[in-house]
C-alpha cells in the first residue's frame, strides 16, 4: 500500500491530512505540558502541607514527639516530602523526555512537510506547463491545417476559373503549398510535443508523484510512531517512580505499625505521675450511737473530744476530699495539678523542691544526665588537648605547648565545677528516691483517714509523725507504744485530739490552689500560722483559720519563726 499509487490524485487532501497530524502532535505536547504543571504544583502543595505540620523548633510541639503515634505522624510528613519529590521527578522527566523532544521534532516535521509539498507543487506545475505546451501545439496544428485547407480550396477555385490569369493561379498554387508545408510542420511539432508530454506525464504519475507521496507517507508514519513512543515514555516516567513511591508508602505503613499504645500510656504516666499515694478509705462515723464517757474523763477532755470530733467531721467532708466536691474525675484532677506544677517549674528553686516527688525525681535525673554529658564533652576536649600538647612537645615547630596549658587549666576548673554540680544534684536525687514510698500495704499512706495506731501520747505521735510531700503522714509507732493499750482513733493527717502549737507566721508570696488532698489553698499576701517547718521535702504545714490546716510549697511563702519555737529551722 502506497500513497503514491493509491492516492496519486489526492494531493490537496494529503496536504490537509498531514497538517492535521501536526496539530494532533502539538495538542499532545500541550497535554503533557499541562500534566507537568499539575505535577509540579501538586508537589509544591505536598511540600507546603508537610512543612505546615512539621514541629516547630524550640516549641512545646517537640515534646509531643516522644509518643510513638506522633513519631509515626512525623515519619509520615517526611515520607510525604519524599513523595512530593517523586512528583517533581515526574514533571522534570516529562518535560525533558517528551515536551522538549516533541517540540523540536514538530519543528523538523513542519520543515520536512514544507519541502515535500513544495516538490509536489513544483512537479504539478511542470506537468501543467507541459500540458499547456501540448495544447498550444495542438491548436497551432489545427489552425495550420485549416489554413492549408482554405488555401487548397482557393487554388482549386482559381485554377478552374478561366477568367483568372495564369500568374494569379500560380500565386494561389504557391500559397496553397506554403500553407500545406506549415501544416506539416505543425503536425510534426504537435506530434513531438505530444510524445514529450506523454513521457512527462508518465514520469509524473508513476515516478515523481509516487516518490514525493511516499516521502510524505513515511513522514506521517514517523509522526505516528513518535507520538506512540511519547505515550510509552509518558507511562514509563510514572512507572519509574512507582517503586520509590511504594517505598514511601511502605515507610508510612511501617511507621504506623510501630505505634505502641502501651508505651505511649507509660509515657503519660512518666510525664504526669506525681508520686502521691491515693487516699485511703474513709471510716464510717456512726452518729446514731451516744458517746460513752467514763467517770475518769474530765469535762475539759469531754469538751475537747466533742470539739475535735466536730472539727474533724467538717474537715473530713470539706477539706481532705476537695476533689469529690469539685470534680469526681481523677484524670481531670491530675491535669489541673500538673498545670499548677508546670507553672511552678518556671521560677522554682534549683532543687525542684516545689514539684511533686515523682516529677522532682525526673527533673533531678534529667539534670544529672545533662551534667554527665557536659562532663563527657569536657573530658573529650581535655583528651584532645592533651594529645595536641604531646604533639607540640615532640614537634615544637608545629605549635607552643604552653598555650595548651591555659586551656587545660580552664577545662580542669570546668570539670571540677561540673562534678560538684553532679554531686549536689545526685544528693538531692538520692534524698527524693529515699522519700518515695514503696507500693506495699505496710508503707501505704493514709491521707485524710482515721487509722488505729498504738502510741504513748499525743505528743509522741506528733513527734514520730513523718512528713510527706503530698501532705500526708505515716505513723511510725515506737516499741514502747506497741506495748501500750490502743488509744482512741485519730486523724493521721491532722491531730484533732490536740492542735499543734504555732511556731511562727508566714506570708503567702503567690497564690496556691490546694487541689490535692492534704494541701490548702492560699492567696497572695495572705498571713498564715506556721505549725510545722519544711523538713527538706519542699512543703510547709500551716494553719489558715482556727480549724483549717494543710501543706503549701515552701517556695510560695515567706516564713517568720518565733525565736524560742521548737524546731525553728527552715529550708527556704
Amino acid at each position: 500500500m502506497s500513497w503514491g499509487t493509491e492516492l496519486w490524485d489526492q494531493f490537496d487532501n494529503l496536504e490537509k491530512h498531514t497538517q492535521w497530524g501536526i496539530d494532533v502532535l502539538e495538542k499532545y505536547i500541550k497535554f503533557v505540558k499541562e500534566r507537568t504543571e499539575i505535577e509540579i504544583n501538586y508537589a509544591k502543595q505536598l511540600r507546603n502541607l508537610s512543612k505546615k505540620y512539621q514541629p516547630k523548633k524550640n516549641s512545646k510541639e517537640e515534646d509531643e514527639y516522644k509518643y510513638s503515634s506522633c513519631r509515626a505522624f512525623l515519619a509520615t510528613l517526611n515520607e510525604m516530602n519524599d513523595y512530593a519529590g517523586q512528583h517533581e521527578v515526574i514533571s522534570e522527566n516529562m518535560t525533558s523526555q517528551i515536551t522538549t523532544e516533541l517540540a523540536r521534532y514538530v519543528q523538523e516535521l513542519k520543515q520536512e512537510r514544507k519541502t515535500h509539498f513544495h516538490d509536489g507543487r513544483k512537479a504539478q506545475q511542470h506537468i501543467e506547463t507541459c500540458w499547456k505546451q501540448l495544447e498550444s501545439s495542438k491548436r497551432r496544428f489545427e489552425r495550420d491545417c485549416k489554413e492549408a485547407d482554405r488555401a487548397q480550396q482557393y487554388f482549386e477555385k482559381m485554377d478552374a476559373d478561366i477568367n483568372v490569369t495564369k500568374a494569379d493561379v500560380e500565386k494561389a498554387r504557391q500559397q496553397a503549398q506554403l500553407r500545406h508545408q506549415m501544416a506539416e510542420d505543425s503536425k510534426a511539432e504537435y506530434s513531438s510535443t505530444l510524445q514529450k508530454f506523454n513521457q512527462e506525464q508518465h514520469e509524473h504519475y508513476h515516478s515523481h508523484i509516487p516518490n514525493i507521496f511516499q516521502k510524505i507517507q513515511d513522514m506521517e508514519e514517523r509522526r505516528i510512531v513518535r507520538i506512540g513512543e511519547s505515550m510509552k515514555t509518558f507511562a514509563e516516567v510514572d512507572r519509574q517512580v512507582i517503586p520509590i513511591i511504594g517505598k514511601c508508602l511502605d515507610e508510612i505503613t511501617t511507621a504506623a505499625e510501630s505505634i505502641d499504645q502501651k508505651n505511649d500510656s507509660q509515657l503519660v504516666v512518666e510525664a504526669f505521675k506525681s508520686g502521691f499515694e491515693p487516699p485511703g478509705e474513709v471510716d464510717f462515723e456512726d452518729f446514731t450511737q451516744p458517746i460513752k464517757r467514763t467517770v475518769s474523763e474530765s469535762s475539759l477532755s469531754n469538751s475537747r473530744e466533742g470539739k475535735s470530733e466536730s472539727r474533724f467531721s467538717t474537715k473530713s467532708k470539706g477539706k481532705l476530699w476537695p476533689f469529690i466536691k469539685k470534680n469526681k474525675l481523677s484524670l481531670k484532677l491530675i491535669t489541673l495539678n500538673m498545670q499548677v506544677w508546670n507553672l511552678m517549674e518556671g521560677g522554682g528553686p534549683e532543687d525542684f523542691s516545689n514539684l511533686p516527688p515523682e516529677q522532682r525525681r525526673k527533673k533531678l535525673q534529667q539534670k544529672v544526665d545533662e551534667l554527665n554529658k557536659d562532663i563527657q564533652k569536657e573530658l573529650d576536649q581535655r583528651d584532645a588537648l592533651t594529645k595536641m600538647k604531646d604533639v607540640y612537645i615532640k614537634n615544637p615547630q608545629m605549635g607552643d605547648a604552653a598555650s595548651v596549658d591555659l586551656k587545660l587549666g580552664e577545662l580542669a576548673q570546668n570539670l571540677e565545677r561540673l562534678r560538684l554540680e553532679v554531686q549536689k544534684f545526685e544528693g538531692w536525687l538520692a534524698e527524693v528516691e529515699g522519700r518515695l514510698p514503696a507500693r506495699t500495704d505496710t508503707t501505704r499512706r493514709q491521707s485524710g483517714m482515721y487509722e488505729p495506731q498504738n502510741t504513748l501520747t499525743v505528743n509522741n505521735c506528733a513527734q514520730d509523725r513523718e512528713s510527706s510531700p503530698d501532705g500526708s503522714y505515716t505513723e511510725e509507732p515506737s516499741q514502747e507504744s506497741e506495748m501500750k493499750a490502743p488509744a482512741p482513733e485519730f486523724d493521721d493527717e491532722f491531730d484533732d485530739e490536740e492542735q499543734l502549737p504555732t511556731i511562727g507566721t508566714c506570708k503567702a508570696l503567690y497564690t496556691f490552689e490546694g487541689q490535692n488532698e492534704g494541701t490548702i489553698s492560699v492567696t497572695e499576701g495572705e498571713t498564715l500560722y506556721v505549725i510545722e517547718v519544711d523538713k527538706g521535702d519542699g512543703w510547709t504545714r500551716i494553719r489558715k483559720n482556727e480549724d483549717e490546716e494543710g501543706y503549701v510549697p515552701t517556695s510560695y511563702v515567706e516564713v517568720f519563726l518565733e525565736k524560742n519555737a521548737k524546731g525553728a529551722k527552715t529550708y527556704i
